[in-house]
């Protein structure tokens, strides 16, 4: 009784062993969360003054610090996949977030001063990247509607409450279908003008060979390469991961399961580092020799000025769609951040308000917005070694995980990309702080 039919029984062991075996198409996702980080309002000033200054020189670091990228966060998602664990769990862990356990154990204090001072710092990272996109966001609605700057940023926060309130673990899949077509849109947006200037394939190809042209391009490539990985992003990836409730009961399903995680972290990451591209050569195209586009409201001007006012309201568009998209991401992040490293969490409301007042507060007293980025690259770059150098050391543990382990040559490529980048980071912070960058 209540069995059903033949049919019907047979029905449930196909939909059974289809929900085993899911589509890889089924399984991406994750990496297009993680991927809004690369195209935030900050990657949009540096790309476009990169461009403008000095046309396809500096091409060769984008294309280097997205391939970087795609490493580092594969690490991440296939960390969280493989171990069912956040990478900021996994710290906790490390860190002795087992309470009942360090009252015997000595050096309990060192321990959990450790854990709070790794807390205060991502989330002092995250803040600070809510801050630049949140003051991104409110100057795309200034330049597309005129709309006061501290009511841009009330909009903003408002709006990526709603995004929020989307993300769950039943509804996570609804999350990460809108933050593609957020993606969608700031594609769109920030690539439309290539249709008018069109490309130099001979520029763009001469642009691939590493190469220099005096002290100035040195240092906006330590910028553009530097600031690539976004702590955030790293810790993120693997949260929203693990997150999926994979079923991993076999090594068969693990293997489908990081095939699927390699080809996410691809098409996610070739398209956010198109996006950074095309902006590049829009900018080497059309704004060459125009004064005003180390700005964003600049280069917002310029292109319009140069390609016209559809062109220039779609490059608002795709800097709106970047800062509310981007500023919702950073928010989950820094609510999975406390959860994992405290075991506490705030309603969404309160974190969304907390982390929204400096920006308000900013926009307020009227801050210039690319000031605003400088400050939080900076910021990003101290945070850029705590997310690191654990990914690397966890990825490359048999305790943690077990034949999944990083193969040692893949060990040594992240260990080099990653002291490249933490080296970038440490020479950016210097050159901002003696004011040479």
């Amino acid at each position: 009784m209540g069995v059903g039919t033949k049919k019907q029984r047979e029905a449930r062991v196909q939909q059974a062993s289809n929900d085993d075996h899911p589509r890889i198409i089924a399984l991406l996702g994750p990496a297009f969360v993680a991927a809004i980080a690369y195209v935030d309002p900050g990657n949009v000033a540096a790309n476009l003054s990169a461009g403008a200054e000095y046309g396809y020189l500096l091409l060769w670091v984008l294309v280097l610090a997205n391939l970087m990228a795609m490493l580092v966060q594969y690490l991440s998602a296939k960390l969280g996949l493989v171990t069912g664990r956040s990478l900021t769990s996994l710290v906790a862990e490390s860190l002795g977030k087992r309470e009942h356990s360090e009252q015997s154990q000595p050096g309990t204090r060192e321990r959990r001063a450790g854990r709070l001072l790794y807390w205060a710092q991502a989330e002092i990272v995250t803040a600070a990247t809510d801050i630049a996109e949140v003051i991104g966001g409110a100057t795309a609605l200034y330049l597309l509607f005129g709309t006061p700057p501290l009511l841009g940023g009330v909009i903003v926060g408002a709006f990526s409450l709603a995004l929020l309130a989307l993300q769950s673990p039943a509804s996570q899949r609804r999350f990460e279908f809108v933050i593609m077509g957020f993606l969608a849109v700031i594609t769109l947006g920030f690539l439309a003008g290539l249709f008018f200037t069109g490309l130099s394939i001979h520029e763009m190809a001469t642009g691939i060979i590493p190469r220099f042209q005096g002290a100035p391009t040195v240092v906006l490539a330590a910028s553009m390469l530097g600031a690539t990985v976004m702590p955030h992003a790293i810790y993120l990836h693997s949260g929203l991961v693990r997150d999926r409730e994979f079923r991993l009961d076999s090594d068969a399903a693990t293997a489908r399961h990081l095939t699927a995680t390699r080809w996410d972290v691809a098409i996610a990451l070739v398209v956010a580092g198109s996006v950074n591209i095309g902006m590049l050569c829009l900018a080497a195209e059309a704004l060459q020799g125009v004064e005003g586009t180390d700005s964003i409201e600049g280069a917002h001007r310029a292109v319009t000025d140069a390609l016209g006012p559809v062109v220039g309201a779609l490059f608002g568009l795709g800097l709106l769609a970047s800062g509310l998209a981007s500023t919702s991401v950073g928010c989950y992040a820094g609510d999975m951040v406390m959860k994992d490293l405290l075991r506490f969490r705030i309603p969404v409301l309160w974190r969304r308000f907390l982390t929204l007042l400096p920006a308000l507060v900013l926009l307020g007293f009227g801050a210039e917005p690319t000031w605003a980025l400088i400050v939080s690259q900076v910021v990003l770059s101290l945070g850029i070694p705590f997310a690191l150098i654990p990914l690397v050391l966890f990825t490359a543990r048999r305790s943690v995980m077990g034949r999944w382990t990083n193969a040692r040559a893949l060990t040594v490529i992240a260990v080099i990309c990653c002291t490249i980048i933490i080296a970038l980071n440490i020479a950016l912070v210097y050159l901002t702080a003696t004011g040479a960058a």
